[in-house]
C-alpha cells in the first residue's frame, strides 16, 4: 500500500509574503490540491515569526478543505494557544529557530522533555493527535513514545542532502533502523523534509510508513508545470516506489 501524501503549502504563502500581496491564496491552493485527487492531506507550518503562513491561512484551510489537516508547530505558547483553539486532527511538533531558512533538525527530546510532554497532553485534551519531528534514530523514537507522542515523523533532510554513496547508504540505514524501532513501539511512522521525485523512492519504501509530508519541491515544480501536475508527478513517484516492494501477484494454479 502506498504511503499517504500530505502536501505542505507553506511556500505558496512565501510567494505572497515576499511582496506583501494578497496572492497567491493558500486556501485556493489547498482546494486545487484537494480537487486534483493526488493528495491525502494538507500540511501548514505556522511559524513564530509568521514568515509565510499566517494565522488566518490555518483557520481558512482547516475550515474550508475536507482533506485531513496537519498543523506543524513549535511549542511557543502563542502557537500552542492558536492550535488549541483550532483543534486540528493532527499537530506535528517541530523545532524552530528564527535565523534558520527551514527546519534544520529534529526535536531536542532531552532538554525540551517537560515542555513537549506538557504541550502533547494539552493537545490530546482537545482531541488532537500529536506527532514528533525527530532525527532518524531508534533512541529518539523510544523517547518520543515516553513523552506521549502518537506518531513520529523522521527527518529525511540528511538523506535528501547526501551526495556520496557511503553517505547515502549511511542515511538510508539510519532511516530503516528508526522505522523498525517505530514499528516495534507501535508509533505511527511518518517522514518528510527535502524530498523530491528523485529521492522519495527509498523513503516511500520504508515498512509501515503512513504519511509523507512534502512541500518545497512540489511548490517549486508547480511554478513550471502547475500544481495539479506537480502533485501528480509526486504521487506517481511514491506509487511506483510502493509497487516495487509489493509481493508478486500469484494467480490461481
Amino acid at each position: 500500500m502506498s504511503p499517504r501524501l500530505y502536501v505542505n503549502l507553506d511556500h505558496v504563502a512565501t510567494l505572497r509574503q515576499v511582496r506583501g500581496a494578497t496572492y497567491p491564496d493558500v486556501l485556493e491552493a489547498a482546494l486545487l490540491a484537494e480537487r486534483s485527487g493526488h493528495v491525502d492531506g494538507i500540511t501548514l507550518h505556522l511559524r513564530e515569526d509568521r514568515r509565510h503562513v499566517q494565522d488566518a491561512d490555518v483557520e481558512r484551510v482547516l475550515r474550508g478543505v475536507a482533506l485531513p489537516f496537519n498543523y506543524e508547530m513549535s511549542t511557543a505558547e502563542d502557537i500552542v494557544q492558536h492550535a488549541l483553539r483550532m483543534k486540528p486532527p493532527q499537530a506535528t511538533l517541530v523545532p524552530e529557530r528564527r535565523q534558520e531558512l527551514t527546519t534544520e533538525g529534529g526535536l531536542d527530546l532531552v532538554a525540551q522533555a517537560a515542555r513537549l510532554r506538557e504541550v502533547t497532553q494539552r493537545l490530546h485534551d482537545v482531541g488532537t493527535k500529536v506527532s514528533f519531528f525527530i532525527a532518524p534514530e531508534a533512541q529518539a523514537v523510544e523517547r518520543s513514545l515516553e513523552l506521549g507522542a502518537d506518531c513520529v515523523e523522521l527527518h529525511t533532510g540528511p538523506w535528501a542532502h547526501a551526495h556520496h554513496a557511503l553517505e547515502t547508504a549511511k542515511e538510508r540505514a539510519r532511516l530503516e533502523a528508526a522505522a523498525a524501532s517505530a514499528q516495534a513501539t507501535g508509533l505511527v511512522l511518518n517522514a518528510g523534509h527535502g524530498l523530491t521525485t528523485s529521492n522519495v523512492g527509498p523513503v516511500a519504501r520504508l515498512p509501515k510508513l503512513v504519511d509523507l509530508n512534502i512541500g518545497h519541491s512540489i511548490v517549486a515544480r508547480a511554478v513550471m508545470v502547475g500544481l495539479t501536475e506537480a502533485l501528480r508527478e509526486m504521487r506517481a513517484a511514491i506509487t511506483m516506489a510502493a509497487m516495487e516492494t509489493a509481493p508478486p501477484h500469484r494467480g490461481n494454479a
